[in-house]
């Protein structure tokens, strides 16, 4: 494990790697800047409805300065959203640039090799929302568990690394096994993919550098399925 999340890591800031993630970060932050928006307007809207209906009840209420403590609360709130909300644009664009970021891996510390299969442009959009939508049902889930301080950091820290882990491991094993064997392969060696799911959690909590996780997850998720390779023979004879 940390010999491939130190190769990922080496790799992250390379110059092969500078393009990817500039496309990679750019459309991550593109994706939590619309739902920062659409958060925005949904939440103005609700406020104004709130600071009239305050109004209308009585009149001695101070409705402007109620409005603008609220707005600055949907602010914050936004912004705190947005940063938990990273992780699901990660998953999203991930499987955008699996290939891509799959391919420059692979020529650089596995040339001997054959190479691994690039997902069909249908079957990496449709397992890529499909991962989105779980995790933002996870996190969903989880975010209740904020309101217990310390433990409930702990506890969505967690979360974040079984749904990373989960996602990650297999769009890079779809490389090498069909969807099904993917899933297969992440069950069996659960504990080994959650703990590669702990390293991009604990990547994607560092700011600005998060955006980086597409490379960062599917480079160690790369490894680690070149390693269960080298152990034993494909679970579906894939390559």
């Amino acid at each position: 494990m940390l010999d491939a999340v130190l190769k990922a890591l080496e790799q992250v800031p390379s110059r092969p790697f500078r393009a990817v993630l500039l496309k990679s970060a750019g459309l991550a932050l593109m994706v939590l800047i619309a739902i920062g928006i659409l958060a925005d307007r949904v939440l103005s809207l609700g406020i104004d409805r709130a600071v009239r209906w305050l109004g209308s009840l009585a009149a001695a209420l101070p409705v402007g300065m109620i409005g603008t403590l609220l707005a600055l609360a949907a602010g914050l709130g936004v912004v705190a959203g947005a940063m938990l909300l990273m992780p699901v644009a990660t998953a999203l664009v991930a499987s955008l640039f699996v290939d891509e970021i799959a391919d420059r891996v692979e020529e650089r510390y596995y040339p001997a090799d054959p190479p691994g299969r690039p997902l069909p442009v249908a079957t990496a959009v449709l397992e890529g929302t499909k991962a989105a939508l779980f995790s933002l049902a996870v996190y969903a889930c989880a975010l209740p568990l904020l309101w217990f301080a310390g433990l409930g950091m702990v506890l969505f820290f967690l979360a974040t690394a079984y749904v990373q882990g989960r996602v990650f491991f297999e769009l890079s094993a779809m490389r090498f096994h069909s969807v099904a064997g993917a899933k297969r392969l992440r069950q069996q060696h659960h504990v080994m993919v959650f703990g590669g799911g702990l390293c991009i959690a604990a990547f994607l909590a560092i700011p600005i550098v998060g955006l980086a996780a597409p490379l960062f997850g599917t480079a160690l998720m790369i490894h680690l399925c070149k390693q269960l390779a080298a152990r034993a023979k494909p679970i579906d004879g894939g390559a």
